[in-house]
């Protein structure tokens, strides 16, 4: 489950209900969380092409006030340097019941296969008087990108 300002893993039931991360509940309250993943550009990668983070993400219930997620990217070299953000999509909505896909832009300029990227996803729920289940819930995350062959 989430905690203070980390987004909680659900593993859900095999063959039932898939792996989800799940924010705590927002109601009557502000909630600020995080998820971290890294990635490796795939060695296929057509260089400096345009990458895409794909994030599928709903709430329980609805936010009376925002509900929204934004995600930073960083280039992270081998000996541990990180460049600047990459993603040029500013933070979105999610304030809705109904799943749906929101996409992420990565600035692919500079980008080679084998890079590693630092991905960060925010999640920030304000809301002023919802009785309770104000959660947002992310049911998938996905790169999208140019390759070879």
């Amino acid at each position: 489950s989430a905690t203070a300002d980390d987004l909680g893993f659900v593993v859900g039931t095999f063959a039932t209900a898939p792996p989800t991360i799940v924010s705590s509940d927002g109601a009557s309250t502000t909630v600020t969380q995080y998820a971290r993943q890294s990635f490796m550009v795939p060695l296929e990668y057509q260089n400096n092409q345009t990458i895409q983070f794909v994030v599928n993400a709903e709430m329980a219930t609805v936010s009376d006030t925002t509900a929204t997620i934004d995600v930073e990217v960083y280039e992270a070299d081998k000996a541990g340097g990180i460049g600047s953000d990459l993603c040029t999509t500013v933070a979105t909505t999610i304030n809705s019941a109904t799943a749906a896909d929101k996409t992420f832009t990565i600035n692919g300029a500079g980008l080679s296969p084998g890079d590693w990227l630092d991905i960060r996803m925010t999640v920030a729920i304000t809301d002023g008087a919802t009785g309770s289940g104000v959660t947002a819930q992310i049911n998938n995350t996905e790169i999208q990108c140019d390759v070879r062959g």
